[in-house]
């Protein structure tokens, strides 16, 4: 999950120092005033994201076996309380009666 997260974060910021150096060379237009970080920042994510969703497919996929993974233990656990506290609850319903 870390890696995949990790991944994500270098993608944008690869696509922001693209984007910046762009801007800086006035291939891109520069924002209005002091919007011009905004701007890049805003372009970035709007390109890292389709990006991230092809060249990322597999860190996604294994990440979501992960947590998969994760979710169905605690459910295990879970459901494995649940059922000693329903046998000792009714344990003690019995010793009442």
């Amino acid at each position: 999950m870390l890696r995949y997260t990790l991944l994500r974060l270098g993608l944008f910021v690869g696509c922001f120092a693209v984007l910046w150096g762009l801007v800086y060379v006035r291939v891109l237009p520069a924002g209005l005033g002091n919007s011009n970080l905004l701007w890049v920042m805003l372009l970035a994510l709007v390109i890292s994201a389709p990006l991230s969703f092809v060249l990322l497919r597999g860190p996604r996929e294994a990440a979501s076996v992960h947590v998969s993974q994760r979710v169905e233990r605690a459910r295990r656990n879970f459901d494995a309380t649940a059922s000693h506290e329903d046998a000792a609850d009714d344990a003690a319903r019995a010793a009442q009666s």
